[in-house]
């Protein structure tokens, strides 16, 4: 089997650290394989006469591959560069329920991605 093109799409990868949970890739999606889930936490003010502010933090980002259609909406409106194109095609599986893929799985594939960022915020 001959190698494949670096930016074919092959899976979609996800830069944790870059998702602000907009949710625009959810939305956009035609269908609805995105699914996002979050809580809101307080970050305490930065600096005297700072005030405290809200974010949210992500707790589950799953893109159910039976569903997608490897359009690349997702990866296209990102405001934030969190969604990547990965040449990876290994992840078949025996059922469908399987072929559900978690932020961990997806971050894992951000390695091959050959437009994502080198530095994966583990400074």
């Amino acid at each position: 089997m001959s190698a494949l093109p670096p930016r074919s799409r092959g899976v979609i990868a996800l830069s944790e650290p870059n998702c602000t949970v907009c949710m625009l890739c959810v939305r956009e999606c035609p269908d609805w394989c995105i699914t996002i889930d979050s809580h809101v936490e307080r970050v305490p003010a930065e600096g005297p006469g700072g005030r405290p502010r809200s974010v949210h933090v992500l707790d589950r980002f799953d893109i159910d591959y039976g569903l997608c259609m490897y359009c690349g909406i997702c990866v296209e409106v990102c405001p934030f560069d969190a969604l990547f194109w990965a040449p990876g095609t290994d992840y078949s599986a025996a059922e469908p329920e399987q072929l559900v893929h978690g932020k961990e799985r997806l971050g894992e594939w951000l390695a091959d991605a050959p437009s994502a960022p080198r530095d994966q915020g583990n400074d």
